[in-house]
């Protein structure tokens, strides 16, 4: 008896997966910096929330770049941040310092926490606005979170390095706590660096840079680790000036040409 051949359903591409993968990766590392956290081994829990912010630069770079990038990939990528960023830092510094003042570090911990699920709400329904004009798309609405995990780390990495009673105190944890918690939710611009752009005849010059970055990364990672952190603080004026700039320019190009100002709106968040 003749039976028609059944079709073979078509698997997914592993590419496709690759992007995915990686948010996993993500994901995995912050949560086993809870395990590290929970062990009081203060060092590889922070390198959990690196590697974690490594993987949280490549998904994304890698989906785009792969043309596969999907709302399930982008859902995927908040809550891992969610955890990754918004969570395990806040548990580590509560573990670390904050558990000392009792009951007010644990809503100082509980808040950074909500700010970062507030922001990650906020560039989930942004993925749904009109598109930006092409300058504002250089820029995030607030601080990141990778980044926001690694300023809210600051004072345990600097403990690293120094022998300082202060920097373990939690005053100073709950400064930075509050502070990073309201510059998560702030409106104000900061660069991205997704679209910098290396001109041909300095790419071998930057990849030198890299390498000498990876190699004093290695030599001493806690003091590199602290040097970008300041840098990124160093750029956070820069890059609401640069943007205050780049509106302005655009408003009057709009206004002279007797066309409405685009509405620029906020730039998008991560």
């Amino acid at each position: 008896m003749f039976r028609p051949r059944r079709e073979r359903l078509k698997g997914q591409s592993f590419n496709r997966m690759i992007p995915n993968i990686l948010t996993m990766l993500a994901l995995c590392s912050g949560l086993t910096a809870f395990r590290f956290a929970f062990d009081q081994k203060w060092e590889p829990a922070v390198l959990c929330i690196v590697i974690a912010a490594v993987l949280d630069a490549l998904d994304g770079r890698i989906a785009r770049l792969l043309g596969h990038s999907s709302k399930f990939g982008a859902e995927l990528d908040s809550l891992s941040d969610f955890f990754a960023f918004g969570v395990a830092p806040a548990m580590m510094m509560y573990l670390w310092s904050l558990h000392e003042a009792g009951s007010l570090g644990w809503i100082l911990a509980l808040l950074y926490s909500v700010c970062m699920a507030l922001r990650l709400a906020r560039f989930n329904t942004m993925l749904e606005s009109p598109s930006l004009p092409l300058w504002a798309k250089n820029y995030f609405t607030g601080v990141p979170a990778p980044a926001a995990a690694g300023l809210v780390l600051t004072p345990m990495i600097v403990s690293f390095q120094t022998d300082l009673a202060i920097v373990h105190h939690p005053v100073v944890s709950a400064i930075c706590l509050i502070v990073v918690a309201a510059l998560v939710v702030s409106r104000l611009p900061t660069f991205s660096f997704k679209n910098v752009r290396v001109p041909h005849r300095f790419a071998l010059f930057m990849m030198l840079i890299v390498a000498a970055l990876a190699a004093v990364a290695v030599a001493a990672p806690w003091l590199t680790l602290t040097t970008l952190i300041v840098t990124y603080i160093v750029l956070l004026p820069f890059g609401w000036r640069s943007f205050s700039r780049l509106k302005r320019e655009a408003d009057d190009f709009h206004t002279q040409g007797g066309v409405q100002p685009e509405a620029a709106g906020s730039p998008p968040t991560h």
